[in-house]
C-alpha cells in the first residue's frame, strides 16, 4: 500500500519445476492443461494450496490476503463458487481474504456466463480483480457493468515510466477512472525507487514488483513480512 507500506496481499504463482524439463513457466504448461480438459483440478490444486497457506499465515500472525488467476475456462464452470466456498469453509477462512484475479481476454470468451459467474463469487464476499488492465479489449461500457473491487494496471505501462511522459498520462487516466467507479488501483511490475515515486504521485493505491521482492517461496514470505518494517512496527504494537 502506497498509503503506509504495509503488505495487505500477495500472489499465488503457479511454477513447475519438471524432473527432466526443469523450469517450465506457466505459458508452457496452463494452455496445455485447458486444452486436455484437466484445468478445473489444477485450479482446485491452486485454489486449495493457497486457502490453507491464507490459514497458516493467519496463525502466526501474518494478516494477508491472497490472490489466485483464474483461467478463460474456470470462469465457465459454474460449480467453481461452491468449491471454493467448501475450500473457505473447510479452512475457516473469510472469503474477503481471497482474491481472484482474472483478465479482459478471459472476460471476452463468454461475457456473458462469466458475469454470471462472478456476479456470484463477489456475493460471497470474494474479492475480484482484473489483472492486466490495458491489454485487452474491454470496452468503458462494459467496465462500468463488472463486479470487481480492484484493476491491475500491466507492467507494460509501468516499466520505465517518467513525469509527463505518455504512459504517465494513460496510468493517471486509469487510476481517475477506476477511482470515480470506487475501484482500488494495482500497478504490477514495479521495479524501482523512481518508478514507486511516479506511481505515489499519479494517485495509485497499491504496487508490486520486484522493488519489494522477487518471488518467494512461504517460508521465506512469512521472513520477509516479518522484517519489513512497517509488519514489524505493527506487530509490536
Amino acid at each position: 500500500s502506497l498509503a503506509d507500506g504495509v503488505a495487505r496481499s500477495c500472489e499465488a504463482l503457479v511454477r513447475w519445476i519438471h524432473p527432466e524439463h526443469g523450469f517450465m513457466p506457466p505459458d508452457e504448461f496452463i494452455g496445455l492443461a485447458e486444452s486436455s480438459g484437466n484445468i478445473s483440478q489444477l485450479t482446485d490444486w491452486v485454489l486449495g494450496s493457497a486457502i490453507d497457506q491464507i490459514a497458516r499465515w493467519g496463525a502466526e500472525g501474518i494478516d494477508v490476503a491472497v490472490a489466485v488467476n483464474l483461467s478463460a475456462l474456470d470462469l465457465q464452470d459454474d460449480a467453481l463458487p461452491v468449491r471454493i466456498a467448501a475450500m473457505l469453509a473447510a479452512r475457516d477462512v473469510a472469503p474477503s481474504r481471497l482474491i481472484l484475479e482474472v483478465t479482459e481476454s478471459a472476460m471476452m470468451r463468454d461475457t456473458e456466463q462469466a458475469l454470471a459467474l462472478l456476479e456470484v463469487l463477489r456475493a460471497s464476499g470474494i474479492q475480484l480483480s482484473i489483472d492486466d488492465f490495458g491489454t485487452g479489449y474491454s470496452s468503458l461500457a462494459k467496465l462500468r457493468e463488472l463486479p470487481i473491487d480492484e484493476l491491475k494496471i500491466d507492467r507494460a505501462f509501468v516499466t520505465g515510466i517518467e513525469p509527463d511522459s505518455v504512459d504517465a498520462l494513460i496510468v493517471r487516466t486509469v487510476i481517475e477512472l477506476g477511482h470515480g467507479l470506487g475501484l482500488r488501483i494495482t500497478t504490477e511490475g514495479v521495479e524501482t525507487e523512481a518508478e514507486r515515486a511516479v506511481l505515489a504521485g499519479l494517485g495509485c493505491d497499491v504496487v508490486q514488483g520486484y522493488f519489494y521482492s522477487r518471488p518467494l517461496p512461504a517460508e521465506a514470505f512469512a521472513t520477509w513480512y516479518a522484517a519489513h518494517p512497517p509488519h514489524a512496527a505493527r506487530r509490536a504494537a
